[in-house]
């Protein structure tokens, strides 16, 4: 799941993911509360699968990526145990970082998303890695 309020970054994410063929079924979210609404849909269907990324911008309008991490901690542990949060963001003030560290993240990248990224957070959450080409 990309959640950015940034359309021209979820066309060019999207564009990356589907390039380098790392999932059959990509959410696109404009806010935390639409990636919220996105992943009770999800659990609640059983016939959708649940997303197991997500890669979260940190400034968003309505809902941004720390508040949507407090609500994501309220969320049933079942709901939640197998999801991996990457935050993506352009910069941290280290007040933000240390705000950070305590809520339920996989890890934090810098913007752009590359290759190199995608294929760090696949041999890091994943046990896989992207093939060389």
């Amino acid at each position: 799941m990309l959640v950015d309020d940034d359309q021209t970054t979820n066309y060019l994410n999207q564009l990356l993911l589907k390039r380098l063929n790392v999932t059959d079924k990509l959410v696109v979210a404009l806010n935390g509360a639409e990636a919220l609404q996105q992943l009770q849909l999800h659990s609640e269907n059983a016939s959708e699968e649940q997303p197991i990324l997500v890669l979260l911008d940190v400034k968003m309008p309505v809902m941004n990526g720390f508040e949507f991490l407090e609500a994501f901690d309220q969320l049933p542990r079942l709901q939640k145990q197998a999801i991996i949060i990457v935050m993506l963001t352009t910069s941290l003030h280290p007040q933000d970082v240390s705000r950070l560290e305590k809520l339920p993240i996989a890890g934090l990248l810098n913007k752009p998303l590359t290759k190199e990224k995608v294929d760090g957070i696949m041999r890091t959450h994943f046990n896989s890695q992207l093939p060389s080409n």
